[in-house]
């Protein structure tokens, strides 16, 4: 089977097999899946609208089109779309549904809207095309560190991928086993699940960042209130000079509160305590707001994901070094550049 990827990435992980897949888009996380793939014996074609990101791409096979992509590819083919969610992707759909044969795979890696990815599924099942949607979190860190993936769609077909999904996903590390876990999908403690029908996957990852939303929030408000300790404008007495710093590495090292993105935390304040290069508008990417919205509709109270997403929208308005904080961890993690727009 080959199988066509857009946005390439590195994987890892023992590979039963290899085989070729074709990847389209070539940003952040896709030229990353494509390396990994690639160091793991996977072929690769790969296309992106900007042909040098594909030319640059050593080892794999570029393609100048869509058209050619699928042109490329054996039968079954499977194509890796790695775009950003919204016009651009369903237009990449679109495209491939009319040139694709039953039996080939659409892949869907970004951040696409669960129910947009149930309407799809059903559209090419009509022509015997399947549709699989891949939550990948990972960030730009994903090459070396693999990709934690959530995914929806039939079990053969994933079933089908999963080469391709063990060379992309971390493996188990040195994480150890949870208790009671014997009997259960192995797939999951090496980091990728299937999470269910088409648009489960998308669905897990939604959740997943609204959580993210909210643990981000928390991390920036509490180091917000340890740095005002320290202002000069309070009393003597009340005024601490706190090492925001190495309060963080010091909260990495055995702390109830410990994470990856602490650790993330802890690099960009040790790079610049008072992260002045930031001005703290912190945008949302849409994962937030479908999470409240799903909360909503399942009458869950999510008070905590609400208030972390009215932060974002506040954050547009008026800036705090909590909201700087925010801003370098988002680079930290996904290499988000912020516009810096000072008068």
């Amino acid at each position: 089977m080959q199988i066509a990827i857009v946005g390439l990435g590195r994987m890892g992980g023992n590979i039963a097999r290899n085989m070729q897949i074709a990847i389209v888009g070539l940003g952040r996380m896709g030229g990353n899946i494509a390396r990994r793939l690639m160091a793991n014996g996977h072929e690769l074609i790969v296309y992106d609208r900007n042909l040098d990101a594909a030319a640059r791409l050593k080892g794999a096979r570029a393609a100048a089109s869509l058209d050619d992509v699928v042109r490329q590819l054996n039968k079954p083919r499977a194509i890796w779309l790695m775009l950003p969610a919204g016009r651009v992707t369903e237009d990449a759909v679109k495209s491939l549904e009319a040139s694709l044969d039953p039996g080939d795979v659409v892949i869907d890696g970004g951040n696409t809207f669960y129910k947009d990815d149930i309407r799809r599924a059903g559209a090419l099942g009509k022509r015997g095309i399947h549709y699989v949607d891949v939550g990948t979190s990972g960030g730009v860190w994903g090459f070396e560190r693999g990709y934690c993936m959530m995914i929806g769609g039939e079990d053969s077909i994933v079933t089908r991928l999963d080469p391709v999904f063990a060379a992309l996903a971390p493996g188990r590390g040195t994480i150890a086993s949870t208790p009671a876990r014997g009997g259960r999908d192995p797939r999951v403690e090496n980091g990728y699940m299937h999470a269910g029908p088409a648009g489960a996957g998308h669905f897990v990852k939604m959740i997943h960042n609204g959580i993210e939303y909210g643990l981000m929030q928390a991390y920036a408000e509490g180091f917000d209130v340890l740095r005002q300790k320290s202002s000069q404008h309070l009393q003597e007495g009340e005024r601490y000079d706190l090492d925001v710093a190495d309060i963080a590495e010091v909260w990495r090292r055995g702390s109830v509160i410990s994470s990856w993105l602490l650790d993330l935390t802890s690099m960009a304040l040790a790079e610049s305590p008072a992260l002045n290069e930031f001005e703290g508008a912190v945008e949302d990417s849409g994962e937030g707001r479908w999470t409240i919205n799903a909360a909503i509709e399942e009458a869950v109270a999510a008070p905590v994901l609400s208030a972390a997403l009215y932060a974002r929208f506040r954050s547009r308005v008026a800036h705090t070094f909590g909201e700087r904080l925010l801003s370098a961890m988002r680079n930290k993690f996904g290499g988000h550049v912020e516009t810096i727009s000072r008068d």
